[in-house]
């Protein structure tokens, strides 16, 4: 399966927005199909369902929808195939696609209601000047 992925070429440029358009919609079933794949190699059975890939993959898509320039769009798939590329080819390590695409790039978001305040004065004064 990875070598189907290895022969996939981004071509040099679209001639108008709706071909990069349909382009686009192709790199993501490529995206898509590749997700059982890239689930096996990591092992990240315990950690994402191959819908909640999906949603990662759609939202770093259309994060970029308000570009209406063909080359950048060209330039963005290029980046996007290479990054399919090292992925599938298993350039990346387990915890690079877990924090890329798993967790995001915001983190593990942290309640600082559920934070344990503690009896301590000192403690309390600590939490309040250093917990964001």
């Amino acid at each position: 399966m990875s070598f189907i992925a290895r022969a996939i070429k981004v071509p040099p440029n679209s001639a108008t927005l709706e071909e990069a358009r349909s382009r686009t919609f192709d790199f993501f079933r490529k995206a898509c199909r590749s997700i059982p794949n890239v689930i096996e190699i990591y092992n990240l059975y315990d950690v994402v369902t191959p819908s909640q890939l999906r949603s990662s993959i759609a939202s770093q898509i259309r994060k970029n929808s308000h570009i209406n320039n063909p080359k950048v769009i060209d330039m963005l798939l290029f980046k996007g195939m290479e990054e399919l590329g090292n992925i599938v080819e298993h350039a990346k390590q387990r915890h690079h696609i877990i924090g890329q695409y798993v967790v995001g790039h915001g983190g593990l978001v942290q309640e600082v209601d559920t934070k344990d305040q503690g009896n301590s004065e000192f403690l309390k004064q600590f939490y309040t000047s250093n917990y964001f």
